[in-house]
């Protein structure tokens, strides 16, 4: 049974293109960057900081 498991997990890691990986680190990067532009003095500049190493991270290409 983990053999099959192990192959599962492979063909899912083989399967998932660049654009669906790097999405799935730069949502929770955008979403932390919503919730800190909330503070009051530097919430805006850690915001824009965040968004782009977010676009940075988008661009890389996978």
């Amino acid at each position: 049974m983990n053999v099959t498991r192990w192959i599962v997990v492979m063909v899912l890691a083989i399967s998932v293109s660049g654009c669906v990986l790097t999405k799935v680190v730069t949502v929770p990067m955008r979403v932390v960057g919503a919730v800190v532009s909330v503070v009051p003095v530097v919430g805006n500049a850690l915001d824009e900081s965040i968004e782009t190493v977010a676009d940075a991270v988008d661009d890389i290409p996978l």
